[in-house]
């Protein structure tokens, strides 16, 4: 087989639609692994960046994309005419749900068709965006086919999820298990080929790629239900005068049967508040209603306003009104020491504290300013004096570096810590911050 034999040496072409959190990094690794790459992106600026050598993703190493930009390896384009001289095509687009909750896939057809339009014998074509079972061969098999060429014999098919975690010091794309399916076993072959050309870790193969998008929906999936469980515990421990962290933590030395989950003001990321709800569509297509990830997304969307109901009753216990208190909100990321604000909670929980009347700002390390409400809005700088006139400080994320929790503590009128990260973070025993409420 041509392209296998492409793969193997290198000289195989690769291009990358999708410049974001998951394409840039896995365009990053396949230079490194000695291929020449091509990333395509509608947005200008991203080509253009890359194309300096500028990394505006977190995940990737500044250094590593200079290099491979200076060595021929990497460059970006928005034209899509450079796809006739790829043999490999990775799509990364993003796949969001509408207001209802519905799948929005225009992203990925759209870059079906450019592919589509500029298919040639000997392609391989491999989605990692994430989507509900039955996408690849429902949607980019028909598209692609369309051109004349058979999948399978003229050319090849598989879906591979990404498996991005944002900010994990440990596993990136690199390192990360790949699962791979094809809609036939030369599509597998040719695309596990590449993905163990290209990865420092191992190629899990499925039979089809049904197979492989259930697998990334299954662990997202896990991952939002779970959330929903410690939430709910949050909300019935506060009630019953029971320290939930402290609870976690016993349970979490057992050493079979038990996974901790943590509570929070919400869930946020492209992935846990989104992919599960691309199965509860599918299912019912199949007459079936899923009632576990649906319940466990109404317990996690309500989990804002319970911060907020929260603060209000902690305001009142000291003879003050929400309305008109001036409130810092501790961190907008959606998750510790990462700059990413897709679905923040913390967001919602401003919005929602704007909503009652308070004066609301922000302090963020990762996040110098934000857009909000049509403005371009600061970080408030952390002094003594600033600290003190804030009637509450409410922590939204658990960032672990660059926030001195010790000066939030012993400045602070009340503080309502919702991820517990104050924990580690200030030597003065819990119980002697009498400011102090967990959520």
């Amino acid at each position: 087989m041509a392209l296998l034999d492409k793969i193997k040496d290198k000289s195989a072409k690769i291009g990358v639609i999708g410049l974001g959190y998951v394409g840039l990094p896995l365009a990053v690794e396949k230079a490194k692994a000695g291929y020449t790459v091509t990333g395509f992106d509608v947005q200008g600026d991203k080509c253009d960046k890359v194309n300096r050598g500028e990394n505006y993703i977190g995940d990737v190493v500044p250094e590593e994309l200079m290099d491979l930009v200076s060595r021929g390896l990497i460059s970006a384009t928005t034209d899509f005419d450079g796809l006739k001289g790829c043999d490999v095509v990775a799509i990364c687009v993003p796949t969001p749900l509408d207001k209802f909750k519905q799948p929005d896939l225009s992203y990925v057809e759209a870059s079906t068709k450019e592919v589509a339009s500029r298919l040639h014998k000997d392609m391989l074509v491999v989605l990692e965006s994430t989507t509900y079972p039955g996408t690849t061969e429902e949607i980019l098999k028909p598209l692609l086919e369309a051109s004349g060429l058979k999948v399978g014999t003229d050319i090849y098919l598989a879906f591979s999820p990404e498996r991005v975690d944002p900010g994990n010091a440990t596993y990136k794309t690199h390192n990360t298990p790949k699962v791979v399916g094809g809609c036939t076993s030369a599509c597998t072959e040719v695309a596990k080929t590449l993905y163990e050309a290209v990865l420092d870790a191992p190629v899990c193969v499925v039979s089809s790629p049904k197979e492989a998008e259930a697998t990334k929906i299954l662990e997202n999936t896990f991952r939002i239900v779970n959330c929903a469980l410690a939430n709910e515990m949050a909300v019935l421990c506060n009630k019953m005068g029971i320290n939930l962290w402290e609870v976690i933590k016993a349970a979490s030395t057992k050493p079979f049967g038990f996974v901790p989950f943590y509570p929070g003001p919400g869930i946020g990321g492209h992935c846990i508040p989104l992919d599960p709800f691309y199965l509860t569509y599918k299912a019912r297509e199949y007459d079936y209603h899923t009632r576990l990830i649906e319940l466990a997304g109404e317990i996690n969307d309500s989990m804002p306003d319970h911060v907020v109901e929260r603060l209000m009753d902690l305001l009142n216990d000291r003879c003050k009104a929400l309305k008109c208190s001036k409130i810092l909100i501790l961190g907008v990321a959606y998750k510790g020491d990462i700059d990413d604000l897709r679905e923040s909670p913390a967001l919602k929980v401003w919005e929602n504290l704007e909503s009652k009347g308070a004066s609301v700002d922000y302090h963020d390390p990762y996040c110098p300013t934000v857009h909000w409400k049509g403005q371009e809005i600061a970080s408030t700088e952390l002094t003594e004096e600033v600290l003190r006139a804030y009637d509450a400080v409410v922590i939204t994320t658990g960032h672990k570096h660059k926030v001195d929790y010790a000066l939030i503590a012993k400045n602070t009128q009340l503080i309502f810590d919702t991820k517990n990260a104050l924990a580690p973070s200030v030597e003065t025993p819990r119980e002697e911050l009498v400011n102090l409420h967990l959520l």
